[in-house]
């Protein structure tokens, strides 16, 4: 039996902390289109997860699950993160099954939060990390909410009531194209099934590998992934943009260095399939999903190439 909604006074002050994130312009050459970068690394817990990790909580919650049960999910980091944040906040236990090559500072913040990692096969990626999810909650059901963000519905409804709006109003129903990277792909989903709406002539670019194997952590080449996200729907999209991990790196790194926005690989991929758009055409207003920071990858750096 589903419980009431939460009121905004029952939930911890860091959960509305979550949110209201800046457009920055990114400044291009004339000619160029304008481009900007939704700073969802300004989120408490350092990326665009933290909206769909509140999402998934509050529904837990309010299903009578948490706190009663421990919070059980696969992720490639930052929803892990997210989960173990916003949970210590509100005296949830969270286990997260991690690949076991995600990044060191990943590995360390969710220690910090004192969430459960149970490390898995890091050949298998994320979907290694799924199918352990999956076998332990089927064996201990009783101990573990499997909250499954790759089809949780209360992660596309993150974005269509959040970041969807703000974009919308960020921009003043300017915007001609949305970028966002596909991991479990309910930020596009969310965001960009808000927005068609208001305005269906807006572009939505999805933002994925360009082959199963690469080094973009938390994007999914859909495929082949063995576990392809039931959020999905492909027809919603308009293009998907492959990059290259190499590409990805090299963009991120450029913005960094002539911007000072220092975010990840996976938006650096998108920032590079956006870089694309508005070359090509200068009457346009493209808002790029700016997914995490990228602190969270300093000791990779070695596996960062120059241009």
């Amino acid at each position: 039996m589903r419980r009431e909604v939460l009121s905004s006074s029952q939930e911890p002050a860091l959960w509305q902390a979550v949110g209201n994130t800046p457009l920055l312009p990114i400044a291009l050459p004339s000619g160029y289109g304008r481009l900007y970068l939704k700073a969802e690394w300004l989120n408490p817990g350092g990326s665009v997860k933290d909206r769909a990790a509140r999402a998934i909580l509050r529904d837990g919650i309010c299903r009578g699950e948490l706190p009663g049960k421990r919070l059980l999910d696969a992720s490639s980091g930052n929803t892990g993160i997210a989960y173990a944040m916003l949970g210590a906040a509100a005296k949830i236990g969270v286990t997260i099954c991690l690949p076991s090559n995600a990044s060191p500072e990943r590995k360390a913040l969710l220690e910090m939060y004192g969430a459960e990692v149970i490390e898995t096969d890091r050949l298998e990626g994320t979907d290694g990390a799924v199918q352990r999810a999956r076998d332990l909650v089927a064996e201990q059901a009783d101990q573990y909410y499997y909250a499954d963000q790759y089809s949780n519905p209360a992660n596309p409804r993150a974005h269509r009531e959040t970041t969807g709006p703000e974009i919308w109003a960020q921009t003043q129903g300017a915007i001609t194209h949305f970028v966002a990277a596909l991991g479990t792909t309910g930020t596009m989903m969310g965001t960009g099934g808000f927005l068609k709406e208001l305005k269906p002539s807006v572009r939505l670019i999805g933002v994925q590998p360009d082959s199963p194997y690469h080094g973009l952590e938390g994007l999914k080449h859909l495929a082949t992934t063995a576990h392809p996200p039931s959020l999905y729907d492909p027809a919603a999209l308009d293009a998907v943009a492959e990059i290259a991990t190499e590409k990805a790196d090299a963009t991120a790194r450029r913005l960094a260095r002539e911007t000072g926005m220092l975010v990840g690989w996976s938006a650096g991929a998108a920032v590079a399939a956006a870089l694309d758009i508005v070359r090509a055409d200068s009457d346009t207003t493209v808002v790029v999903i700016g997914c995490d920071t990228g602190a969270r990858y300093l000791s990779e750096l070695h596996r960062w190439r120059e241009p």
